[in-house]
């Protein structure tokens, strides 16, 4: 995958950077901690430069995350409720859930938006909540840019910095995100848990 990485940044340069980070961000599978840290790396061997780098990885970021939450919008509440009418006793939830649930995200829904840019594979599936909920566009857009820049320039910085050596950098940060793998396991675990006791 890397030789992919470098192929593409090689051949499109800043363009190829932004087409990475918005794949990444609709399939969060593909690692942007890899794309971000060679980013930075590849400024040492190339004509590219950190800001370009930088700049063009968090478009791609955003790019991303818009897609994610127009695909948030299409789901809706109205379609939840749908859904949860008819499986919603599997798991006992209730409309009441899910307006309970719209209603904190009203709330809390933008500094979380920001936070959860910190967070592997959360950082991208964030968006579709945001979009279910109808969240302010505008503030969206603000509290992803700031989040997801601050990320990437970390990244790119640190790849630039140790340069051949970037892949110390992924190594590091796969400790990272298995640490989150393992909250999110958890917290699942235990979700399931309570909804096993409330069907007893």
């Amino acid at each position: 995958m890397q030789d992919w990485f470098f192929t593409v940044m090689n051949e499109f340069g800043y363009l190829g950077i932004m087409f990475l980070i918005a794949l990444e961000n609709i399939f969060p599978p593909i690692p942007s901690e890899v794309v971000l840290t060679f980013g930075g790396f590849f400024t040492t061997v190339s004509s590219l430069h950190i800001v370009g780098v930088i700049l063009s990885s968090t478009a791609g970021s955003v790019l991303g995350a818009i897609v994610l939450y127009l695909i948030g919008m299409l789901l809706n509440i109205q379609r939840l409720e749908k859904i949860v009418e008819k499986w919603g006793y599997i798991l006992r939830l209730k409309k009441e859930d899910i307006h309970k649930a719209d209603e904190w995200f009203d709330k809390y829904g933008y500094w979380t938006i920001f936070f959860c840019r910190f967070i592997p594979i959360v950082r991208s599936l964030i968006s579709i909540p945001a979009g279910m909920s109808q969240m302010n566009v505008t503030l969206f857009l603000l509290f992803t840019t700031l989040g997801t820049l601050i990320w990437n320039t970390v990244l790119v910085l640190l790849g630039a910095y140790v340069g051949e050596s970037w892949e110390d950098i992924v190594r590091y940060l796969d400790i990272y995100s298995n640490f989150f793998y393992l909250l999110i396991c958890l917290g699942a675990l235990f979700f399931l848990i309570r909804v096993l006791r409330r069907r007893k």
